[in-house]
């Protein structure tokens, strides 16, 4: 048996074994001996177990004699400075705030909103709560403040971290009138706003506000505080669909073991090696694989505040693995995408030395097979296709660079992680046969890691995750799991389509488009249709050579669809854009798409990149004919 097949037979054998055994990597104070724990259909890993998240991401190592290692790679193209800081470095700065925090009346328990952009203040921001047993919950700096204020509310934070700006290609957006907006808007009112003036744009600090370096200076460092394995380490709050955003919450023990374990299996990570997921800590990608899971296992992890093209050109993450010798880079096919559209023969990779890079994991939005084979002709080594929510928390779906590779299968995000018994019902909650499409529900338990729960919401955690598919956890998504146990994520559940009472996804659509040499981009959503149900529409971003041919193309998709999914997928309508509205995190907005051409009233989630983008689609429709 492979590595992976043995690591799935240890884990059906004996669950409990498993993560028992995995987590003993951990430093604990009191190791768990109920390792999980049921109350109907809730459930609790490591339930009395002891440990302090600190301590097993900071000071061990330093403890190890690992003290001078760099820890933390702060690279900004945006300012031009890269900052390096070691494991003791990350220590004291780390200590001093959570002294900081513990001299302003914060406590174990208390929470704390970080509302920050890409610097290091905001990692130590977040280490330091963990330091004292407080709940941090980062809120995307530049977040809009309505949004802001909903968060606010429903966290009640003691204290709200800002800095005065954050720093995108062409412009400097103010963070501090976003902030006093907020708490305009909110009913819960912080004790404190604490600041930190960045140079390109100084906030006006007022009565109540406290500058970050004089909130610091003088302050008694802090030592860690134990915590249950159970208590929350933070809360990050996720679009809800009533528009009440969702706290998933994430505690200590069962996170800290899942990020471990994956560390090593899926991402093939050892002590003293450079990994960089290029994200932002306002997502879960952030939080999991820039933060947490590369210090607790001794890696060094880089915070990069930038853009993959246009800071300065498509070579900035090939620059990057070059100056920092990483070894692993996660970011988003988006990412890989929007590369690919600025330099499509991958010119500017051959200015730099990648050969430090083994590995490339993409996650956040479906990876289109072209795109990952361009990828893995570019640099000669494995993409790998993983699938996770901000809900898990870390990867449930993927290969293994630590267990053995299996075959990659573009198209799909692979196999099972341990821990996650994935089947695929129809709405019935019946079984589907290998290659049917229907919705990807995990049985329960979940395994560590995941959210036990919504913050203060058990009920609203049932009713969003639990009642779908009774005994399962409804991931939301529509997929297949094939006769070798690969699972492909097809769309969003909302994304499937009947037409004339077949039901189709869009994601297969998509992928037959994608195919196309002259398409960077493509999204494929349901219109209405009074005879058929509905019909698909195709939204494409050309290459900037090919927007001439926009016709031509247009007329090759279609005769392309239905050629490789047949007449029934009746795509009709192909519409080139220049850009598609996507959230900061690279997901496209597909649910917001539909509304507009389907003539329904729509509210653009807080999370867009870029409003302007929506008028280009609404016009566009127009174009078409369909209701504005």
């Amino acid at each position: 048996m492979s590595n992976y097949e043995q690591l799935i037979s240890s884990w059906r054998a004996s669950p409990e074994d498993f993560w028992k055994e995995a987590a003993e990597q951990l430093a604990w104070d009191t190791f768990p001996t109920r390792i999980l724990q049921q109350n109907d259909d809730i459930y609790r890993w490591f339930a009395d177990g002891t440990l302090s998240a600190c301590h097993n991401l900071i000071d061990r190592h330093v403890k190890a004699g690992r003290g001078d290692q760099a820890a933390l790679v702060y690279d900004s193209p945006m300012t031009g400075g890269v900052r390096s800081y070691s494991y003791d470095d990350l220590l004291e700065e780390v200590s001093r705030l959570a002294g900081a925090f513990r001299r302003a009346g914060v406590e174990k328990g208390d929470r704390v909103v970080i509302y920050m952009p890409m610097v290091p203040e905001a990692v130590f921001a977040m280490l330091a709560c963990c330091r004292i047993g407080a709940v941090h919950s980062v809120v995307f700096g530049g977040f809009a403040a309505r949004e802001l204020a909903k968060r606010i509310d429903d966290a009640t934070p003691k204290l709200v971290l800002s800095a005065s700006c954050g720093l995108e290609p062409g412009r400097v957006v103010a963070y501090k009138p976003l902030l006093e907006e907020a708490l305009q808007l909110s009913a819960h009112k912080p004790e404190q706003c604490v600041i930190l003036q960045r140079p390109e744009h100084e906030a006006e600090l007022k009565e109540g506000d406290a500058d970050w370096r004089q909130f610091t200076e003088g302050a008694e460092p802090a030592d860690c505080v134990v915590t249950n394995a159970t208590d929350p380490l933070y809360v990050l709050y996720t679009s809800g669909t009533t528009g009440v955003p969702k706290g998933v919450v994430r505690d200590v023990g069962g996170y800290l073991t899942a990020l471990s374990w994956s560390m090593e299996q899926i991402y093939g990570m050892q002590a003293g090696e450079t990994y960089w997921a290029a994200s932002d800590i306002g997502w879960v990608v952030g939080h999991s694989y820039i933060v947490y899971a590369p210090l607790l296992v001794g890696c060094t992890t880089i915070l990069y505040e930038g853009k993959p093209i246009g800071t300065p050109d498509p070579g900035a993450f090939w620059r990057v693995i070059e100056d920092h010798k990483v070894k692993v880079l996660f970011t988003a096919p988006t990412a890989l995408r929007a590369i690919k559209k600025e330099d499509p023969a991958g010119s500017y990779k051959e200015k730099y030395d990648v050969s430090s890079l083994t590995h490339l994991f993409l996650a956040g939005e479906r990876a289109d097979p072209d795109s990952l084979i361009w990828a893995h002709k570019l640099l000669d080594v494995p993409v790998i296709d993983h699938w996770w929510q901000t809900e898990t928390g870390w990867p449930a779906i993927g290969n293994f660079a630590g267990a053995g590779l299996k075959p990659v299968k573009p198209g799909s995000a692979g196999l099972a992680v341990p821990g996650y018994d994935f089947h695929v019902l129809n709405k019935w909650h019946e079984e589907l046969k290998p290659g049917e499409i229907g919705d990807l529900a995990i049985r329960l338990p979940l395994p560590p890691g995941c959210l036990p729960t919504l913050w203060h919401n058990e009920e609203g955690f049932r009713k969003s995750y639990l009642t779908q598919h009774p005994g399962y956890y409804s991931t939301g998504d529509a997929g297949f799991i094939d006769d070798e146990g690969y699972i492909s994520i097809m769309s969003r559940t909302d994304d499937l389509i009947n037409v004339a009472g077949h039901r189709l996804s869009t994601g297969a659509m998509e992928e037959v488009i994608s195919n196309h040499a002259q398409v960077a981009e493509c999204a494929v959503i349901g219109v209405n249709d009074a005879i058929k149900g509905a019909l698909p529409v195709a939204f494409v971003v050309l290459f900037a050579d090919a927007e001439g041919e926009a016709e031509t193309i247009e007329k090759e998709l279609i005769a392309s669809v239905r050629h490789e999914i047949g007449p029934v997928a009746a795509l009709k309508h192909v519409i080139a854009v220049k850009r598609l509205p996507k959230t900061r995190s690279g997901k496209i907005l597909r649910g917001t798409m539909r509304s507009m051409a389907n003539g329904e009233e729509f509210t653009p989630p807080a999370t867009i990149d870029d409003h302007t983008i929506l008028d280009e689609i609404e016009q566009a429709l127009g174009a078409e004919g369909y209701p504005q």
